[in-house]
């Protein structure tokens, strides 16, 4: 349980789809990781933030969507519970998700601290789903914009389709690669093995 001299105030924000047959008891399990390092005894007794005015934790049960605006103090210890609740949630989600993580240095004063001193803030951008492909998918969605809101001070959208292909590009490079890589692990067909699909699920669609 983080102390509330804790180096960091954490906060973690997103929103994640997640399949309509899933129960509170099963988000439950899924972030145990965040509400056991806040020191509750269940999800609704960590689902509140540290601060009022942030929603929390909250399961939009008639959405199918799990909503997170919350803060916990604590250190770098965090990042495994992050870990743990990824693989949990990418078993709960319905399509991919990137969930934004701020660790703000509770202990930096910037009026106190001399000239040369620099913030321990960090920021981490988490990213679940059912698939490495529904995951792929919102990584580059979030590139495209990203690259895109930087080019349109220079060039007018109409003029970036090329761009975006090769973006596109890219991600099919590496889904590839990955697909290639479990496949390794397979039996060869007629062998009589069980091994299944190869996990990556369907190929990012691509926007153009």
């Amino acid at each position: 349980m983080p102390s509330y001299n804790a180096p960091f105030e954490i906060h973690v924000h997103g929103e994640v789809p997640l399949r309509a047959d899933v129960t509170f008891a099963q988000l439950q399990d899924a972030l145990k990781p965040l509400w056991k390092y806040a020191g509750a005894k269940s999800l609704a007794d960590g689902a509140e933030s540290s601060y009022e005015e942030e929603p929390g934790i909250k399961f939009d049960a008639p959405e199918h969507l799990l909503r997170m605006c919350w803060t916990v103090p604590g250190d770098e210890d965090f990042r495994q519970s992050l870990d743990e609740m990824c693989m949990s949630l990418n078993e709960l989600a319905e399509q991919g998700a990137a969930i934004e993580v701020t660790f703000y240095d509770a202990e930096f004063d910037e009026e106190d601290e001399p000239p040369e001193g620099e913030s321990r803030d960090d920021f981490v951008m988490l990213f679940v789903g059912p698939t490495p492909a529904a995951i792929m998918q919102v990584q580059r969605d979030l590139l495209v914009e990203d690259v895109i809101g930087l080019m349109e001070r220079h060039f007018d959208g109409a003029e970036l389709g090329g761009v975006v292909a090769e973006i596109d590009k890219l991600f099919s490079q590496r889904f590839d690669a990955l697909v290639n890589s479990l496949e390794i692990g397979k039996p060869p067909r007629g062998t009589g093995g069980t091994g299944g699909g190869h996990g990556g699920g369907r190929r990012p669609r691509h926007l153009h």
